[in-house]
Protein backbone atom coordinates (compact mmCIF):
# COMPACT_ATOMS: atom_id res chain seq x y z
CA UNK A 1 0.00 0.00 0.00
CA UNK A 2 2.63 1.99 0.84
CA UNK A 3 4.40 2.02 -2.47
CA UNK A 4 1.57 2.06 -4.49
CA UNK A 5 0.08 6.06 -2.47
CA UNK A 6 4.09 6.83 -3.36
CA UNK A 7 3.49 6.03 -6.95
CA UNK A 8 0.25 7.53 -7.51
CA UNK A 9 1.46 11.18 -5.86
CA UNK A 10 5.55 11.72 -7.04
CA UNK A 11 4.45 12.14 -10.39
CA UNK A 12 1.22 14.72 -9.05
CA UNK A 13 4.32 16.14 -6.99
CA UNK A 14 6.90 16.23 -9.74
CA UNK A 15 4.32 18.09 -12.08
CA UNK A 16 3.69 20.60 -9.01
CA UNK A 17 7.02 20.96 -7.84
CA UNK A 18 8.74 21.77 -11.84
CA UNK A 19 8.23 24.98 -11.96
CA UNK A 20 10.37 25.38 -8.85
CA UNK A 21 12.63 23.11 -9.60
CA UNK A 22 13.13 24.87 -12.81
CA UNK A 23 14.19 28.26 -11.42
CA UNK A 24 16.30 26.20 -9.01
CA UNK A 25 18.06 24.65 -11.37
CA UNK A 26 18.89 27.98 -13.22
CA UNK A 27 20.03 29.68 -10.23
CA UNK A 28 22.37 27.00 -9.00
CA UNK A 29 23.40 25.75 -12.82
CA UNK A 30 24.98 22.41 -13.78
CA UNK A 31 21.85 20.57 -13.96
CA UNK A 32 21.20 20.97 -18.29
CA UNK A 33 24.07 19.08 -19.57
CA UNK A 34 23.32 15.79 -18.17
CA UNK A 35 19.78 16.13 -17.48
CA UNK A 36 18.44 13.39 -19.81
CA UNK A 37 20.54 10.86 -16.93
CA UNK A 38 17.65 11.84 -14.63
CA UNK A 39 15.60 9.41 -17.32
CA UNK A 40 18.48 6.93 -17.44
CA UNK A 41 19.46 7.82 -20.72
CA UNK A 42 23.04 8.05 -21.68
CA UNK A 43 25.32 8.89 -23.98
CA UNK A 44 27.22 6.27 -26.01
CA UNK A 45 30.39 6.47 -24.68
CA UNK A 46 29.19 6.62 -20.75
CA UNK A 47 26.51 3.71 -22.33
CA UNK A 48 29.80 1.67 -22.98
CA UNK A 49 31.46 2.18 -19.58
CA UNK A 50 28.65 1.32 -17.79
CA UNK A 51 28.32 -2.38 -19.53
CA UNK A 52 30.97 -3.77 -17.64
CA UNK A 53 32.52 -7.47 -17.11
CA UNK A 54 32.61 -6.98 -13.69
CA UNK A 55 29.57 -5.76 -12.25
CA UNK A 56 30.04 -2.32 -10.12
CA UNK A 57 28.86 -0.96 -6.72
CA UNK A 58 26.39 2.09 -7.20
CA UNK A 59 26.62 4.20 -4.38
CA UNK A 60 24.65 7.21 -4.35
CA UNK A 61 25.13 10.15 -2.46
CA UNK A 62 22.82 14.00 -2.66
CA UNK A 63 24.58 16.89 -1.35
CA UNK A 64 28.21 17.91 -1.38
CA UNK A 65 28.94 16.59 2.34
CA UNK A 66 27.45 13.24 1.01
CA UNK A 67 29.65 12.85 -1.80
CA UNK A 68 32.80 13.57 0.26
CA UNK A 69 31.64 10.90 2.64
CA UNK A 70 30.89 8.41 0.30
CA UNK A 71 34.90 9.75 -1.79
CA UNK A 72 36.02 8.89 1.81
CA UNK A 73 34.18 4.99 1.47
CA UNK A 74 35.68 4.66 -2.44
CA UNK A 75 39.10 5.45 -1.43
CA UNK A 76 39.00 2.68 0.79
CA UNK A 77 37.19 0.29 -1.80
CA UNK A 78 39.59 1.38 -4.25
CA UNK A 79 42.43 1.00 -1.87
CA UNK A 80 41.57 -2.80 -0.27
CA UNK A 81 40.03 -3.56 -3.79
CA UNK A 82 41.19 -1.99 -6.88
CA UNK A 83 39.41 -4.69 -9.35
CA UNK A 84 36.24 -3.13 -8.14
CA UNK A 85 33.84 -0.77 -10.83
CA UNK A 86 32.24 1.86 -9.04
CA UNK A 87 29.54 4.16 -10.16
CA UNK A 88 28.60 7.47 -8.01
CA UNK A 89 25.67 9.22 -8.54
CA UNK A 90 24.46 12.21 -7.19
CA UNK A 91 21.11 14.83 -6.95
CA UNK A 92 22.25 18.07 -6.44
CA UNK A 93 23.66 20.53 -9.19
CA UNK A 94 26.85 21.01 -6.83
CA UNK A 95 27.15 17.14 -6.11
CA UNK A 96 28.40 16.20 -9.73
CA UNK A 97 30.98 18.83 -10.16
CA UNK A 98 32.53 18.08 -6.54
CA UNK A 99 32.18 14.43 -7.37
CA UNK A 100 33.66 14.48 -11.02
CA UNK A 101 36.18 17.14 -9.52
CA UNK A 102 37.58 14.71 -7.03
CA UNK A 103 36.96 11.12 -7.59
CA UNK A 104 39.68 9.10 -8.37
CA UNK A 105 40.07 7.79 -11.56
CA UNK A 106 37.33 5.02 -12.71
CA UNK A 107 34.80 6.18 -10.92
CA UNK A 108 31.50 6.55 -13.05
CA UNK A 109 29.97 9.90 -12.17
CA UNK A 110 26.17 9.98 -13.16
CA UNK A 111 22.82 12.05 -12.28
CA UNK A 112 20.74 9.80 -9.50
CA UNK A 113 17.72 8.51 -11.75
CA UNK A 114 13.77 9.86 -11.00
CA UNK A 115 12.84 7.42 -8.52
CA UNK A 116 9.73 5.96 -11.05
CA UNK A 117 9.43 2.78 -12.05
CA UNK A 118 9.88 2.08 -15.63
CA UNK A 119 13.13 4.80 -14.98
CA UNK A 120 14.57 2.56 -11.94
CA UNK A 121 13.92 -0.62 -14.35
CA UNK A 122 16.38 0.79 -16.94
CA UNK A 123 19.02 2.39 -14.69
CA UNK A 124 18.91 -1.27 -12.79
CA UNK A 125 18.92 -2.99 -16.34
CA UNK A 126 22.24 -0.84 -17.83
CA UNK A 127 24.38 -0.88 -14.87
CA UNK A 128 23.44 -4.23 -13.16
CA UNK A 129 25.53 -3.85 -10.02
CA UNK A 130 26.32 -6.13 -7.33
CA UNK A 131 25.29 -3.79 -4.45
CA UNK A 132 23.88 -0.56 -4.16
CA UNK A 133 24.74 1.91 -1.33
CA UNK A 134 22.91 4.57 -0.25
CA UNK A 135 24.64 7.51 2.09
CA UNK A 136 23.32 8.47 5.17
CA UNK A 137 19.46 8.88 5.02
CA UNK A 138 18.78 8.43 1.38
CA UNK A 139 15.27 6.26 0.42
CA UNK A 140 14.10 6.09 -2.85
CA UNK A 141 11.16 3.18 -3.25
CA UNK A 142 11.36 1.96 -6.47
CA UNK A 143 15.20 1.91 -6.35
CA UNK A 144 14.64 -0.41 -3.66
CA UNK A 145 11.65 -2.46 -4.31
CA UNK A 146 12.75 -3.37 -7.68
CA UNK A 147 16.36 -3.42 -6.47
CA UNK A 148 14.82 -6.25 -4.43
CA UNK A 149 13.00 -7.81 -7.04
CA UNK A 150 16.54 -8.53 -8.91
CA UNK A 151 18.08 -9.88 -5.61
CA UNK A 152 20.52 -6.87 -5.73
CA UNK A 153 21.55 -5.65 -1.96
CA UNK A 154 20.56 -2.43 -0.63
CA UNK A 155 22.56 -0.94 1.88
CA UNK A 156 22.36 2.67 3.96
CA UNK A 157 26.13 3.19 5.02
CA UNK A 158 26.70 6.12 7.59
CA UNK A 159 23.05 6.13 8.29
CA UNK A 160 21.26 9.20 10.09
CA UNK A 161 17.70 9.55 11.04
CA UNK A 162 17.08 12.81 12.56
CA UNK A 163 14.52 13.03 15.17
CA UNK A 164 12.16 14.67 12.73
CA UNK A 165 12.52 11.81 10.27
CA UNK A 166 11.88 8.87 13.03
CA UNK A 167 8.86 10.71 14.15
CA UNK A 168 7.71 10.28 10.68
CA UNK A 169 8.64 7.17 9.77
CA UNK A 170 7.01 5.68 13.23
CA UNK A 171 4.11 8.06 12.68
CA UNK A 172 3.75 5.91 9.44
CA UNK A 173 5.05 2.67 10.30
CA UNK A 174 2.89 0.51 8.63
CA UNK A 175 3.66 2.37 4.95
CA UNK A 176 7.16 2.78 5.63
CA UNK A 177 8.23 -0.39 7.47
CA UNK A 178 7.75 -2.06 3.81
CA UNK A 179 10.46 -0.32 2.58
CA UNK A 180 12.62 -0.61 4.72
CA UNK A 181 12.69 -4.31 5.48
CA UNK A 182 13.77 -4.32 1.77
CA UNK A 183 16.88 -2.88 2.56
CA UNK A 184 19.50 -5.45 3.47
CA UNK A 185 21.33 -3.79 6.16
CA UNK A 186 21.03 -0.08 7.92
CA UNK A 187 24.55 0.71 9.16
CA UNK A 188 24.04 3.26 11.91
CA UNK A 189 27.06 5.99 12.92
CA UNK A 190 26.29 5.89 17.09
CA UNK A 191 24.82 2.69 18.93
CA UNK A 192 21.75 5.32 20.22
CA UNK A 193 20.83 5.45 16.66
CA UNK A 194 19.17 1.63 16.80
CA UNK A 195 16.82 2.12 18.76
CA UNK A 196 15.80 5.13 16.52
CA UNK A 197 15.70 2.93 13.50
CA UNK A 198 14.08 -0.11 14.71
CA UNK A 199 11.21 2.16 16.23
CA UNK A 200 10.27 2.90 12.59
CA UNK A 201 10.03 -1.14 12.10
CA UNK A 202 12.94 -2.24 10.88
CA UNK A 203 13.96 -5.33 11.88
CA UNK A 204 16.96 -5.28 14.37
CA UNK A 205 19.51 -7.99 12.72
CA UNK A 206 19.39 -5.42 9.87
CA UNK A 207 21.06 -2.70 12.25
CA UNK A 208 24.56 -2.50 12.43
CA UNK A 209 26.80 0.46 14.48
CA UNK A 210 29.46 0.67 12.36
CA UNK A 211 30.84 4.52 13.27
CA UNK A 212 30.43 7.73 11.20
CA UNK A 213 32.70 8.05 8.12
CA UNK A 214 32.45 11.18 8.25
CA UNK A 215 33.97 11.45 11.85
CA UNK A 216 36.59 8.77 10.49
CA UNK A 217 40.08 10.64 11.39
CA UNK A 218 42.16 7.67 9.72
CA UNK A 219 41.10 8.39 6.43
CA UNK A 220 40.93 11.45 3.85
CA UNK A 221 41.05 14.04 6.22
CA UNK A 222 44.19 16.43 5.00
CA UNK A 223 43.12 18.95 2.46
CA UNK A 224 44.86 19.04 -0.65
CA UNK A 225 47.94 21.04 -0.91
CA UNK A 226 47.64 22.69 -4.19
CA UNK A 227 44.00 23.94 -2.75
CA UNK A 228 45.60 25.06 0.37
CA UNK A 229 47.80 27.15 -1.41
CA UNK A 230 45.82 28.62 -3.70
CA UNK A 231 43.05 29.52 -0.81
CA UNK A 232 45.94 30.74 1.48
CA UNK A 233 47.83 32.79 -1.83
CA UNK A 234 43.76 34.82 -1.55
CA UNK A 235 44.29 34.71 2.32
CA UNK A 236 47.23 36.67 1.65
CA UNK A 237 46.44 38.84 -0.64
CA UNK A 238 43.86 40.31 1.53
CA UNK A 239 45.22 40.68 4.64
CA UNK A 240 48.92 40.42 4.22
CA UNK A 241 50.87 38.72 7.10
CA UNK A 242 48.52 36.08 8.33
CA UNK A 243 50.45 34.98 11.51
CA UNK A 244 49.84 38.24 13.27
CA UNK A 245 45.83 37.42 12.17
CA UNK A 246 42.67 35.86 13.99
CA UNK A 247 40.58 34.10 11.26
CA UNK A 248 37.55 33.21 12.45
CA UNK A 249 35.03 31.48 9.87
CA UNK A 250 31.15 31.07 9.89
CA UNK A 251 30.64 27.64 7.64
CA UNK A 252 26.95 26.53 6.11
CA UNK A 253 25.33 29.35 7.64
CA UNK A 254 21.40 29.71 7.40
CA UNK A 255 19.54 33.06 5.97
CA UNK A 256 20.28 35.93 8.57
CA UNK A 257 22.86 34.76 9.84
CA UNK A 258 26.05 36.02 8.23
CA UNK A 259 24.57 39.55 8.63
CA UNK A 260 24.10 38.53 12.54
CA UNK A 261 27.95 37.54 12.83
CA UNK A 262 29.37 40.32 10.74
CA UNK A 263 27.66 42.60 13.22
CA UNK A 264 29.19 40.97 16.12
CA UNK A 265 32.67 40.86 14.31
CA UNK A 266 32.26 44.87 13.19
CA UNK A 267 31.34 45.74 17.55
CA UNK A 268 34.67 43.12 18.70
CA UNK A 269 37.33 44.69 16.16
CA UNK A 270 37.08 48.22 17.95
CA UNK A 271 39.58 45.93 20.23
CA UNK A 272 40.78 43.43 18.41
CA UNK A 273 42.06 44.96 15.25
CA UNK A 274 43.42 41.33 14.41
CA UNK A 275 40.26 39.50 13.62
CA UNK A 276 39.19 38.23 10.03
CA UNK A 277 36.06 37.19 9.00
CA UNK A 278 35.23 34.15 6.76
CA UNK A 279 31.58 33.57 5.73
CA UNK A 280 30.61 30.67 4.05
CA UNK A 281 26.75 30.16 3.27
CA UNK A 282 25.19 26.87 3.06
CA UNK A 283 24.15 27.99 -0.52
CA UNK A 284 26.44 29.96 -2.46
CA UNK A 285 23.98 31.26 -4.52
CA UNK A 286 22.75 33.31 -1.99
CA UNK A 287 26.05 35.53 -2.01
CA UNK A 288 24.13 38.25 -3.83
CA UNK A 289 21.62 38.71 -1.16
CA UNK A 290 24.19 38.75 1.70
CA UNK A 291 26.04 41.39 -0.15
CA UNK A 292 23.31 43.52 -0.12
CA UNK A 293 22.24 42.86 3.73
CA UNK A 294 25.74 43.65 4.53
CA UNK A 295 25.88 46.57 2.40
CA UNK A 296 22.69 48.31 3.85
CA UNK A 297 24.39 47.80 7.36
CA UNK A 298 27.48 49.81 6.47
CA UNK A 299 29.59 46.60 6.37
CA UNK A 300 31.73 45.75 3.03
CA UNK A 301 33.22 42.00 2.02
CA UNK A 302 35.11 40.88 -1.00
CA UNK A 303 33.89 37.81 -2.91
CA UNK A 304 35.66 34.52 -3.24
CA UNK A 305 34.39 34.20 -7.29
CA UNK A 306 34.74 37.64 -8.28
CA UNK A 307 38.35 37.50 -6.36
CA UNK A 308 40.74 39.08 -7.88
CA UNK A 309 38.62 41.74 -10.16
CA UNK A 310 36.73 42.92 -7.73
CA UNK A 311 37.85 43.78 -4.67
CA UNK A 312 37.38 46.20 -1.53
CA UNK A 313 40.75 46.83 -0.19
CA UNK A 314 39.80 47.61 3.29
CA UNK A 315 37.65 45.49 3.46
CA UNK A 316 37.95 42.44 6.74
CA UNK A 317 34.76 39.49 5.33
CA UNK A 318 35.69 37.59 2.45
CA UNK A 319 32.63 35.94 1.41
CA UNK A 320 32.93 32.22 0.39
CA UNK A 321 30.76 31.62 -2.21
CA UNK A 322 32.28 28.86 -3.91
CA UNK A 323 32.00 24.76 -3.53
CA UNK A 324 34.18 22.34 -2.05
CA UNK A 325 36.44 23.63 -0.34
CA UNK A 326 35.15 24.07 3.02
CA UNK A 327 37.15 21.48 4.77
CA UNK A 328 40.45 23.62 3.48
CA UNK A 329 39.27 26.96 4.16
CA UNK A 330 38.90 25.51 8.16
CA UNK A 331 42.96 24.18 8.19
CA UNK A 332 43.55 28.08 7.82
CA UNK A 333 41.60 29.66 10.21
CA UNK A 334 41.99 29.61 14.27
CA UNK A 335 37.92 29.52 15.06
CA UNK A 336 34.72 28.11 13.63
CA UNK A 337 31.35 29.03 14.38
CA UNK A 338 29.02 26.48 12.69
CA UNK A 339 25.61 27.94 10.75
CA UNK A 340 21.81 26.64 11.10
CA UNK A 341 22.14 26.68 14.71
CA UNK A 342 21.44 29.41 15.59
CA UNK A 343 18.43 31.43 12.99
CA UNK A 344 18.32 27.74 11.24
CA UNK A 345 17.21 24.49 12.78
CA UNK A 346 18.89 21.11 12.88
CA UNK A 347 22.56 22.29 12.75
CA UNK A 348 25.54 21.21 10.49
CA UNK A 349 28.33 19.04 11.55
CA UNK A 350 31.17 20.40 13.81
CA UNK A 351 33.34 17.49 12.96
CA UNK A 352 35.50 18.37 9.84
CA UNK A 353 36.12 21.95 11.72
CA UNK A 354 37.46 20.05 15.14
CA UNK A 355 40.04 17.54 13.59
CA UNK A 356 41.35 20.40 11.65
CA UNK A 357 42.88 21.52 14.96
CA UNK A 358 39.99 24.43 15.45
CA UNK A 359 37.77 25.27 18.22
CA UNK A 360 33.92 25.18 17.10
CA UNK A 361 30.86 26.95 18.65
CA UNK A 362 27.18 26.15 17.93
CA UNK A 363 24.10 27.39 18.69
CA UNK A 364 21.02 26.07 20.56
CA UNK A 365 19.52 24.17 17.67
CA UNK A 366 21.80 20.91 17.08
CA UNK A 367 19.15 18.83 16.69
CA UNK A 368 20.11 16.91 13.24
CA UNK A 369 23.60 16.58 15.44
CA UNK A 370 22.12 15.85 18.88
CA UNK A 371 23.98 12.47 19.94
CA UNK A 372 26.99 14.03 18.62
CA UNK A 373 26.62 17.21 19.85
CA UNK A 374 25.87 15.74 23.45
CA UNK A 375 29.07 13.71 23.17
CA UNK A 376 31.11 16.54 21.91
CA UNK A 377 29.67 18.86 24.95
CA UNK A 378 29.69 16.06 27.75
CA UNK A 379 33.69 16.05 27.11
CA UNK A 380 34.19 19.55 27.04
CA UNK A 381 34.84 19.60 22.83
CA UNK A 382 32.63 21.96 21.75
CA UNK A 383 30.80 25.00 22.74
CA UNK A 384 27.85 25.35 22.69
CA UNK A 385 25.79 28.90 23.30
CA UNK A 386 21.91 29.42 23.97
CA UNK A 387 22.36 32.61 21.55
CA UNK A 388 24.32 35.06 19.38
CA UNK A 389 24.07 37.70 22.14
CA UNK A 390 26.73 35.35 24.01
CA UNK A 391 28.80 34.71 20.97
CA UNK A 392 31.20 37.85 21.25
CA UNK A 393 32.06 36.60 24.69
CA UNK A 394 33.49 33.27 23.59
CA UNK A 395 35.07 34.31 20.94
CA UNK A 396 36.79 37.02 22.47
CA UNK A 397 37.86 34.41 25.51
CA UNK A 398 39.49 32.22 22.81
CA UNK A 399 41.91 34.97 21.26
CA UNK A 400 42.77 35.84 24.55
CA UNK A 401 43.31 32.56 26.08
CA UNK A 402 44.78 30.30 22.88
CA UNK A 403 46.37 27.55 25.26
CA UNK A 404 42.67 26.97 26.37
CA UNK A 405 41.64 26.62 22.77
CA UNK A 406 44.20 24.22 22.30
CA UNK A 407 42.80 21.57 24.98
CA UNK A 408 39.48 22.26 23.75
CA UNK A 409 40.15 21.00 20.51
CA UNK A 410 42.28 18.24 22.32
CA UNK A 411 39.37 17.04 23.82
CA UNK A 412 36.85 17.50 21.14
CA UNK A 413 39.16 15.32 18.53
CA UNK A 414 39.77 12.69 22.02
CA UNK A 415 35.98 11.85 21.82
CA UNK A 416 36.25 11.97 17.98
CA UNK A 417 38.45 8.93 18.41
CA UNK A 418 35.79 6.34 18.88
CA UNK A 419 34.74 6.89 14.87
CA UNK A 420 38.13 5.30 14.33
CA UNK A 421 37.78 2.50 11.41
CA UNK A 422 34.35 3.19 10.70
CA UNK A 423 35.20 3.35 6.87
CA UNK A 424 36.92 -0.04 7.15
CA UNK A 425 34.19 -1.71 9.43
CA UNK A 426 31.90 -0.60 6.84
CA UNK A 427 33.68 -1.53 4.07
CA UNK A 428 33.99 -4.91 5.73
CA UNK A 429 30.03 -5.44 6.14
CA UNK A 430 29.28 -4.00 2.75
CA UNK A 431 31.42 -7.19 1.28
CA UNK A 432 29.68 -9.26 3.26
CA UNK A 433 26.38 -8.71 1.82
CA UNK A 434 27.14 -8.01 -1.82
CA UNK A 435 25.79 -10.73 -4.58
CA UNK A 436 28.24 -13.20 -6.65
CA UNK A 437 29.38 -11.65 -10.34
CA UNK A 438 26.27 -13.59 -11.77
CA UNK A 439 24.56 -11.56 -14.38
CA UNK A 440 20.77 -10.59 -13.43
CA UNK A 441 20.37 -8.46 -16.41
CA UNK A 442 17.51 -9.48 -18.86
Amino acid sequence: MGLFLYNLLLPVYLVIALPGLLVKMRRRGGYGANFKQRFGRYDQALSAALIPNVRPWWIHAVSVGEVLVALKLIEAIQKEHPEQMLVLSTTSSTGPATAKDKAPTGVHVIYNPLDLPGIVERVLRKLNPSLIVLMESELWPNLIATAEKRHIPVVIANARLSPRSAHRYTKFRALASPTLNRLTAVLTQEPQDGPRWEATGLQREKIHCTGSIKFDPAVGQDPLEEQLGNLRSILTDLWGNLEDKHLVLLGSSHAGEELAVAKIFAKMKVNLPQLRLLLVPRHFERANDILAELERAGLSANQRSAWPTRRHESADILLVDSTGELRTWYALVQAVIVGKSFLGEGGQNPVEPILAGCPVVVGPHMENFAALTELLTSRSGLEQISSLETLEGVLCSWVQDPQATTALVKRGQEALSAHAGATNRTLEKLLAFQVDSASVRN
